[in-house]
C-alpha cells in the first residue's frame, strides 16, 4: 500500500529537521523513501526526482501505458517507469494540465526546489484522501491523517464545526474537512498551489450538464462499453473479485472471467456471517440472502469461489480496529466486516475488484425511486437529525442542528449544473446524483479504501471511472430507470450476457449480521464507555435516551445513515467515536 506525506517550512532547515522521523513512526504499511532540501521534507512509497523537481505519488493510474506513449513521442527518457516518474514527466511537459490525462485514483505532490513551489492534486472521484494543515511558515500534508498528526505542530483538537460533522453527519463528512481543527481535505478533482507562502486551490474537473444525444440503443451500447473498459483497465495484476450475486459484482466478475478465459483463473469471494440463516429477517432493503445467486454466478463464470463466514463476536470486537483503519468513526460492523473479509482475501491476493459506486451513479437506491424520498429537502439517507440531537444532548446541538445540516446539504446542491430545458424531475435527479456523488459515495469509497489499506489490500472500484460518472449524469431518467427498475440501463446492457435471475434480481445491499451476539456486545460495550469518565461518550451521550434506544422505547423510523445503519449500528458508531478520540488523543475546544 502507498502513501504520500510532506512538509514545507520556510523558517526551518528541513535537512536537519526530525519531521521525516516523526512521520515515519506513524506508518506501518508500504516502503518509505525520503527527500529533503532546505525548505521541503517529502516521504512516500513512490518518489521520483528530475533536476529540480520531485514527485511523490499514491494510488493507481490505469492508463499509464497511454501516457508513456505520449511522453515517448515527445522524446522523454525513462529511468524505471515508476508511476511517480511518469507523473513527474507529465507535469514537466503539460504543467497542471497533466491531470486531464490521468484516469485513476491518486493523491500526488510535486515540489519545485528552484521556485519553491508545491503542487498537490487529488483524483476526480475522491477515492484517495489528501489532507493538509496550513501554519504560519508553511504547510504539512499527507494522504493519511495519522501521519499528518504525528508530524507535530497540529493541536489535537475538535472544535464545534468538527463535532457537528461527527454527530450530525457521521459517518459522512463535508468534502473539504479533516474534522480535526485546522485540518483541511483537498476536495476531489482539485489541485492546490503553494508558493510565496500563499495557498490557492483550484478545480480541474467538474460534472457538467450536456444534452444527451444518444438514442436508447446507442446508450445501451455505450454504457456497456464504458463499464467493460473500466473493468478491463483495472484488471492489471488482479485476478480476484468480490462476488455477492448482485448485478454490479456479477457484471465485474463476468467481464473479468471472459477477459481471462483460457489464460488465467478468476478467483471470487463472498462474505456472510455464522448462523445468519437462523436470524435473517427480510425487509424492503434486504429482501433476500445472497447465497443462491452467488452459486448461480460461480457456475456461470466457472470461477474458483470461496465463501468466507465471519464470527459475530469477532465482528463486534473488530469495530475498534476498523475505526483505527478508517482513521474516523465509520459504519460500525459494516466497516469491520469488510476489514475481516479483506483480511481473509489478503492471504491469497493483494488486489481485488469491488462493485461499489454503481448505485450512486445509475439510480440504484430508494431515494432515486420514491418521490417522498427524492424530493425530501435534506440528505435522504441521513434524516435522523432530531434523534441525533437527543442522543448527543451533552453537545448542546438543538439550537442550530437543522441549520447546520441544511447548510451542508445546500453546499452540495449548489454544485449541480442544469440544462435550460430540464423539467422539475430532471433537475431533482441531477441534484440527487450530486448529493450521492459528493456525499454518500464518498463515505462508501472511504470505507473500501481504508479497510483495504488496513490489511494491506488494494480495492479497485471500476464503476467510479470518471467517464462513467460523466455519461451517467447526463443520461435521461427514462433510460437510466428503463423498465421502471433501479439501474434499468445497466440491466438492459447486460441482459444477454448474464443469467436472467441475476439481471432482474431486486437490489440487495452489502450483507450485515442479524445475530443477537453482535447486538448484545455493542450494547454492553457502549454502556461501559458511556459510564467511563475518560470517554468522550460520557460527556456527549444522554444516558436516559440511550437506555430508551437500548430497550426499544424509541423507534428508529428514519435512517441513521444509509440502508444498513439501524439501532445496533448506532451503538457501534458510538464505540468508534470513542476510539477516534482515544486513538488520536483528541480534546474538545
Amino acid at each position: 500500500m502507498s502513501f504520500i506525506a510532506g512538509s514545507i517550512d520556510f523558517n526551518k532547515d528541513m535537512t536537519s529537521s526530525d519531521i521525516i522521523k516523526k512521520m515515519s513512526k506513524a506508518i506501518n504499511y508500504g516502503s518509505k523513501t525520503a527527500y529533503t532540501d532546505s525548505c521541503a521534507a517529502l516521504l512516500a512509497t513512490d518518489i521520483a526526482t528530475k533536476n529540480c523537481y520531485t514527485a511523490i505519488f499514491s494510488g493507481q493510474i490505469y492508463n499509464l501505458d497511454e501516457i508513456i506513449k505520449k511522453l515517448s513521442a515527445k522524446n522523454y527518457n525513462f529511468e524505471n517507469k515508476s508511476t511517480a516518474e511518469i507523473v513527474l514527466l507529465a507535469y514537466i511537459e503539460w504543467g497542471k494540465d497533466c491531470l486531464a490525462y490521468f484516469n485513476g485514483i491518486f493523491a500526488l505532490a510535486i515540489w519545485q526546489a528552484h521556485s519553491k513551489n508545491l503542487f498537490l492534486a487529488r483524483d476526480r472521484v475522491g477515492a484517495m484522501p489528501l489532507y493538509y494543515y496550513r501554519h504560519n511558515s508553511g504547510i504539512v500534508f499527507s494522504s493519511d491523517i495519522k501521519i499528518l498528526l504525528e508530524s507535530g505542530g497540529i493541536k489535537r483538537e475538535i472544535d464545534n464545526y468538527g463535532l457537528k460533522q461527527l454527530l450530525l453527519l457521521g459517518p459522512s463528512k463535508s468534502i473539504d474537512t479533516g474534522i480535526i481543527k485546522g485540518v483541511k481535505s483537498l476536495k476531489m478533482a482539485n489541485y492546490l498551489i503553494f508558493e510565496n507562502n500563499c495557498l490557492k486551490e483550484y478545480s480541474y474537473w467538474q460534472i457538467k450538464a450536456f444534452k444527451h444525444t444518444d438514442d436508447l440503443a446507442k446508450t445501451v451500447e455505450k454504457t456497456r462499453y464504458l463499464i467493460d473498459n473500466a473493468i478491463i483497465s483495472q484488471l492489471k495484476d488482479c485476478s480476484c473479485c468480490m462476488l455477492s450475486g448482485g448485478l454490479d459484482s456479477s457484471i465485474i466478475s463476468m467481464v473479468a472471467a471472459r477477459h481471462y478465459k483460457g489464460s488465467k483463473t478468476l478467483y471470487t469471494y463472498s462474505v456472510d456471517f455464522l448462523d445468519n440463516e437462523k436470524h435473517f429477517v427480510k425487509n424492503s432493503y434486504q429482501p433476500s440472502r445472497d447465497n443462491i445467486y452467488i452459486d448461480l454466478m460461480q457456475k456461470f463464470i466457472n470461477s474458483r469461489h470461496k465463501y468466507i463466514f465471519l464470527d459475530n463476536l469477532e465482528l463486534a470486537k473488530s469495530i475498534t480496529e476498523a475505526a483505527y483503519a478508517r482513521r474516523f468513526p465509520g459504519m460500525g460492523d459494516i466497516d469491520s466486516s469488510l476489514l475481516l473479509f479483506l483480511q481473509q482475501i489478503k492471504k491469497e491476493h493483494d488486489i481485488c475488484l469491488s462493485g461499489e459506486c454503481a448505485d450512486e451513479l445509475f439510480g440504484g437506491y430508494p431515494w432515486y425511486q420514491r418521490d417522498e424520498l427524492l424530493y425530501k429537502d435534506t440528505f435522504p439517507w441521513s434524516d435522523a437529525t432530531g434523534l441525533r440531537v437527543k442522543l448527543f444532548k451533552g453537545a448542546n446541538l438543538e439550537n442550530d442542528a437543522n441549520e447546520f445540516v441544511n447548510a451542508e446539504y445546500k453546499k452540495i446542491i449548489n454544485y449541480t449544473d442544469y440544462l435550460d430545458d430540464d423539467d422539475k424531475k430532471d433537475r431533482r435527479i441531477r441534484e440527487m446524483f450530486m448529493l450521492n456523488f459528493y456525499h454518500f459515495m464518498q463515505t462508501l469509497l472511504e470505507r473500501s479504501m481504508s479497510m483495504g489499506k488496513g490489511c494491506g489490500m488494494e480495492v479497485r472500484t471500476p464503476f467510479c471511472d470518471y467517464r462513467i460518472v460523466e455519461y451517467a449524469f447526463n443520461m435521461p431518467w427514462k433510460y437510466k430507470a428503463l423498465g421502471g427498475r433501479e439501474k434499468g440501463i445497466v440491466r438492459e446492457a447486460y441482459k444477454d450476457l448474464l443469467p436472467k435471475d441475476i439481471v432482474f434480481r431486486k437490489k440487495n445491499p452489502y450483507p450485515k449480521t442479524f445475530s443477537p451476539i453482535f447486538s448484545e456486545y455493542v450494547i454492553t460495550k457502549a454502556k461501559q464507555l458511556i459510564a467511563d469518565k475518560n470517554s468522550i461518550l460520557n460527556l456527549l451521550v444522554d444516558k436516559e435516551f440511550f437506555e430508551d434506544l437500548t430497550y426499544g422505547r424509541v423507534k428508529l423510523d428514519r435512517p441513521w445513515y444509509g440502508q444498513l445503519m439501524q439501532v445496533p449500528q448506532i451503538f457501534a458508531y458510538l464505540i468508534q467515536l470513542d476510539a477516534f478520540f482515544r486513538n488520536f488523543n483528541l480534546q474538545l475546544v
